[in-house]
């Protein structure tokens, strides 16, 4: 990867990978008070429940795994549970996870998702705010190399983020340069990260373009979620 923006972002999620769930469970900076949390913590259960209910089966893949909070649910639910994410640092937070959860472990792969290519195929590839670090000019490639991780009848489940300062640490600021962001970490370090926003009537206007069937939704006011599937003649095969 020669991309000097890209590199910058690999360098922020390694150096970003103890304080990761800060985000999540809305800790530190990210503590928006006792209202947001528990509207965060809401809408966090109806995509749980939605993912539930789609019911990742067989062999899956997760893309971007990060520090393990999805791992630890699709490993309910996988048969056999394929991890991949271009740091060591959160995979060794993600394995610790679902150890403490008394969980098998999945296959893990530390590997630039710019570079790799699938070399098995999969009942479901899932990936998790993911999809809006992947650069616009990236898109066809990303979503072409989701269907040729998939087998035939296989589809792809996503988790991102919409656009909303309560998400996001007090110290950040939204965007001023579209498809570009400023994150700071505790220790003030910045840098800079791809992050385009994607609504679900936008997500799913391009995937069909490119031949996908869609189904997303939103939550009121953080994620945008659900399921796609490719091209009847797509996939590995």
């Amino acid at each position: 990867m020669n991309d000097p923006l890209l590199i910058e972002q690999a360098a922020y999620y390694r150096a970003r990978a103890p304080e990761y769930d800060d985000w999540w469970q809305r800790t530190g900076r990210f503590d928006r008070g006792p209202e947001a949390t528990g509207r965060w913590r809401a809408e966090v259960a109806q995509v749980e429940a939605d993912l539930l209910r789609a019911g990742l089966t067989g062999d899956v893949l997760e893309l971007a795994c990060g520090t393990g909070w999805w791992t630890e649910r699709l490993a309910r639910t996988a048969a056999r549970l394929t991890c991949i994410d271009g740091s060591p640092e959160t995979i060794d937070i993600n394995r610790r996870r679902l150890s403490a959860a008394g969980l098998a472990l999945p296959r893990y792969e530390v590997a630039d998702l710019f570079e790799w290519t699938p070399s098995a195929s999969f009942d479901a590839v899932f990936f998790s705010f993911w999809l809006s670090h992947v650069p616009a000019d990236r898109f066809d490639w990303f979503w072409a190399m989701v269907a040729a991780a998939l087998r035939p009848g296989g589809r792809a489940y996503l988790i991102d983020s919409l656009p909303d300062r309560t998400s996001k640490a007090r110290d950040h600021r939204m965007p001023v340069t579209e498809g570009l962001e400023e994150r700071r970490l505790n220790d003030g370090r910045t840098f800079r990260i791809v992050k385009v926003f994607r609504r679900p009537a936008d997500l799913a206007e391009q995937l069909q373009r490119l031949g996908w069937q869609t189904s997303f939704a939103q939550t009121p006011t953080y994620f945008v979620f659900g399921q796609a599937s490719p091209p009847t003649d797509a996939g590995a095969g």
